[in-house]
């Protein structure tokens, strides 16, 4: 009704509306899951960006996931509000949030799941519904986490508390939590990696969020269970099977031998971890594939510290020229040419530059693999 009333005040409703009706639309409210991410950030992509491949004719997807929000932070940030001023008869809108919700230690995004969770979701099935549009929740995608050979469940009360909610109003569900870890299951959990951000390459073994071909299965995945919801659903014919049944990608070949010119790479950015001042990074091979091995050179300018920090893997310095201050443990000494410096994983430290000189140190590290 919107979109009408707004071609009648444009006076361009006439025989080319009637014979091109403005398509029905399916829009997304989600997290970094479900959003979308330019070439920049490739090969990550979230499965609403994927879903339009998996969407009959006539149907368009307007994706307001976004990275990093819960059903809290969505709303407070007025995305709620944007869609109820878009959204209309015909149209629904897919909910799948929780994996934000969980961060109990952010005010700003947590909410509980026996209370805050479902009151917050009913907003948005109580939008979509004033405005004659469809609410379909989607249970949080599943991540790529195992101990002991099983795959964790880290969504179990959100997962629930949602599915509570849509008996009680009546609301369509396709969990998606338990379609992506059985598909995470037919993979393995290395199998499953390439379906991931598992990047070598950029130093990433993240199991939260898709790669593209992962992306690709999951919108897959959502499509499949709106169709077991409704024969008449707007969405290819596909079953989880099919879904399943989606190869990843191949694995990178391995980068043939290269000589890199630092000033064609180098990058100015802050203090790492916090720290004061500005450096210059120089990423040494950060596109070699086949490489599991971080090589990178850093020049700390005067001012500029590497914040204190407890790190998260074993990395070695190598002071090249200049001098710093050392903060390792609880101990406090000068660095200078020629010193080398290994610092464990789950120890602390620190780096300030000292005196006129830029302090210059190359950095060595494995990604890490949690």
């Amino acid at each position: 009704m919107k979109r009408l009333l707004s071609l009648l005040c444009l006076g361009v409703v006439g025989t080319a509306f009637a014979a091109s009706p403005a398509p029905h639309r399916i829009f997304i409210a989600g997290d970094s899951t479900a959003a979308s991410y330019g070439p920049e950030r490739a090969p990550q992509a979230g499965w609403g960006q994927a879903l339009p491949r998996w969407i009959a004719g006539g149907w368009e997807v307007r994706n307001h996931a976004m990275g990093g929000r819960s059903t809290r932070s969505f709303i407070d940030e007025g995305r709620l509000d944007a869609i109820a001023s878009e959204i209309d008869a015909g149209d629904v809108l897919l909910i799948q949030f929780g994996h934000n919700d969980a961060k109990r230690e952010d005010p700003t995004r947590y909410a509980d799941p026996a209370t805050d969770y479902p009151r917050l979701l009913q907003r948005y099935i109580d939008v979509a519904r004033e405005q004659g549009a469809t609410p379909i929740l989607i249970t949080p995608v599943a991540r790529l986490l195992y101990d002991f050979r099983s795959l964790i469940d880290t969504h179990g009360r959100y997962t629930l508390a949602m599915q509570v909610l849509a008996t009680r109003e009546n609301v369509a569900l396709i969990d998606l939590n338990a379609a992506s870890s059985d598909w995470i299951r037919a993979h393995g959990e290395d199998g499953a990696k390439p379906y991931f951000m598992h990047v070598p390459a950029q130093g990433k073994a993240d199991g939260t969020h898709f790669s593209e071909a992962g992306a690709d299965a999951v919108a897959c995945l959502v499509a499949a269970g709106w169709r077991g919801l409704d024969a008449d659903a707007p969405v290819k014919p596909v079953s989880a099977a099919d879904c399943n049944a989606l190869p990843a990608p191949p694995p990178a070949s391995v980068s043939p031998s290269v000589v890199v010119q630092e000033r064609d790479i180098a990058i100015e950015q802050p203090g790492p971890h916090e720290g004061a001042g500005t450096t210059t990074a120089y990423p040494f091979f950060s596109d070699a594939t086949g490489l599991d091995l971080v090589f990178r050179k850093r020049a700390l300018h005067p001012g500029a510290t590497i914040g204190d920090h407890v790190n998260d893997k074993d990395e070695i310095y190598y002071v090249l020229s200049g001098r710093g201050r050392l903060l390792l443990g609880d101990t406090v000494r000068e660095v200078g040419p020629g010193d080398a410096i290994l610092t464990r994983d789950g120890d602390r430290h620190a780096l300030d530059q000292v005196g006129d000189e830029d302090l210059v140190i190359f950095i060595v590290y494995r990604p890490v693999r949690r």
